[in-house]
């Protein structure tokens, strides 16, 4: 059978962009005659889809949006579509809809099959608006009995997952009900390692069962999450004989029953694959977002630069300004290699000094703050003067705030609201400190963009005299490895101090952890990039306490 793999990227909500791509790309590859087209999970829709499903009027638009496209399937008789979609479930309780995949033929839908496994953890709460399928089933199109099965269908075989979240796997009772061939429709995020785990799990079903398996992933991002694509044609040895790009849009005709060269194994994701995956979560959210330029607060740090270099490469340098806010504790070295790196990337900087507004402030609250000393409430003034200088030029050329802050700071809230957590897109939040300096470090591998001083500089908030990180924070090695146990494994305490860490240090984190949960809830959208992120997928009280 030939099946074109449609590794789109689509609108969240733009039912009728996204059908008009499917029309589109089908139109586009029918003279090459494939049998079938196959696109990603709830493409009509977008993913994820969210609070827009508890609308009658949205889930009717994309129904009708089904209709226009099986009326468009006349014309091309001879080629099925698979596409995602949401369809009602006409029963009186529960949540009225499916995730479905409906092949659609010759004006009909032939058959559709709804998500057996319904996943409630990290970023995914879809049992909040589907129900899981009542029963599966097999299609037969064109000599084939093809199974086909939703994303997380395909992700619990429990020979290969360790502590399996559901009772059963989908694709195994498919392929007993005599399966030849297995399709999976997905809309699995990006993270660091996932590659590796995807390929994996797909090679695992295609072996196991002796099938030929296609898995269509869904490229592009949405709000904080994104897709990689990188769909792929496993044989039934478990060769895998095609392989979609990372991060790009592709559509590829394979033929199940040709022989292909096996590709080689997929390798682990690399720090090019967060690179690229930041470019495409830049562009994607300033594009669907009706947005073209971005302002960056630049203040000769390893942040901000990394964060000016990746909107450069996602925007181009003439959508860029770079905005320079010396005070009188900023060194001239901060200036000039700002200064620098701007010139090295193209794009045009402003200078706004603070001095006279930070002046104008302690002269209006001096008698507010009479007999006490100068602390923090001075240096968050600063940061909160730039952050009202940043969303000034934001406002007024309508361009959006990019905010730079790293996931090491956010996480023991080393950063000052509405100051430098100001912004529209946070493009390093799921980063630590150290992946920024590698990510710097891959930055310039071809050519000197971020100037070695940059990279080499004691980190600092240049707030007051001679202030450094690491007088706050300690090593941000050692910082960094505390969160990644305490945030990405959920280890306690005692279990990281086990490791051999200094207990107070790592009870000091733990708390700060804790304690500013209330700064990351005001924070701007923040793009994942690792397992856990700060976000919609790691849900934390507020008003709590608690040691861990």
């Amino acid at each position: 059978m030939k099946i074109a793999l449609c590794q789109l990227n689509p609108v969240t909500g733009d039912i009728t962009g996204n059908t008009e791509r499917i029309k589109e790309v089908v139109t586009n590859i029918a003279d090459q005659s494939p049998d079938l087209c196959v696109f990603p999970e709830l493409f009509i829709l977008g993913y994820p889809t969210l609070d827009l499903l508890e609308h009658n009027w949205f889930v009717a638009k994309s129904l009708s949006a089904l209709d226009e496209l099986c009326n468009f399937s006349q014309r091309y008789p001879d080629i099925g579509i698979i596409t995602g979609i949401a369809l009602p479930n006409h029963v009186p309780n529960g949540k009225g809809l499916f995730n479905s995949a409906a092949l659609i033929t010759d004006g009909n839908i032939l058959f559709h099959q709804n998500k057996s496994l319904l996943p409630t953890y990290d970023v995914f709460d879809e049992s909040r608006y589907f129900d899981p399928a009542t029963e599966i089933s097999l299609v037969e199109f064109k000599g084939e009995k093809i199974s086909i099965t939703i994303c997380e269908d395909a992700w619990n075989p429990p020979d290969l997952i360790e502590n399996p979240k559901y009772d059963f796997d989908p694709i195994e009772k498919l392929a007993d009900k005599g399966a030849s061939l297995l399709i999976n429709i997905s809309a699995s995020p990006f993270y660091s390692g996932k590659n590796n785990k995807s390929f994996s799990l797909m090679q695992h079903h295609a072996k196991m069962h002796g099938l030929p398996l296609v898995n269509v992933n869904m490229v592009g991002a949405n709000d904080e999450l994104i897709f990689d694509g990188n769909s792929m044609f496993i044989n039934s040895t478990g060769t895998l004989c095609e392989m979609l790009p990372s991060f790009k849009e592709d559509v590829r005709i394979i033929d199940t029953k040709a022989s292909y060269p096996a590709l080689p194994g997929v390798e682990a994701d690399t720090i090019e694959d967060i690179y690229n995956a930041l470019i495409l979560g830049v562009r994607d959210y300033f594009r669907k977002c009706g947005f073209s330029k971005a302002v960056i607060g630049l203040s000769g740090g390893i942040d901000s630069s990394v964060t000016c270099a990746i909107a450069v490469a996602a925007l181009g340098a003439e959508n860029v300004l770079g905005v320079l806010m010396p005070s009188q504790y900023s060194s001239r070295s901060s200036v000039t290699d700002a200064e620098k790196l701007a010139k090295n990337l193209g794009i045009q900087i402003k200078t706004v000094p603070i001095n006279p507004i930070f002046n104008s402030f302690r002269k209006s609250l001096k008698p507010a703050f009479a007999e006490q000393q100068p602390d923090v409430t001075e240096e968050n003034i600063q940061a909160r003067i730039r952050g009202s200088i940043l969303m000034a030029l934001s406002n007024k050329s309508g361009s959006l705030l990019l905010s730079t802050g790293n996931k090491s700071e956010l996480a023991v809230g080393y950063c000052t609201l509405y100051g430098d957590m100001c912004g529209g897109l946070s493009v390093l939040s799921d980063l630590y400190k150290t992946k920024v300096y590698e990510l710097a470090r891959f930055v310039n591998r071809s050519k000197k963009i971020i100037p070695k001083a940059i990279i080499d500089k004691t980190p600092s908030a240049e707030l007051r005299p001679g202030q450094k990180d690491s007088d706050a924070l300690g090593p941000y090695n050692t910082l960094d490895e505390i969160l990644e146990m305490l945030i990405e494994k959920n280890a306690s305490t005692e279990e990281v101090i086990e490791q051999g860490y200094e207990p107070e240090k790592v009870k000091w984190v733990a708390q700060a952890i804790a304690k500013n949960e209330y700064k990351r809830r005001q924070a701007s959208p923040g793009l994942k990039v690792t397992p856990k992120a700060f976000g919609s997928g790691r849900r934390f009280p507020v008003a709590a306490r608690y040691n861990r």
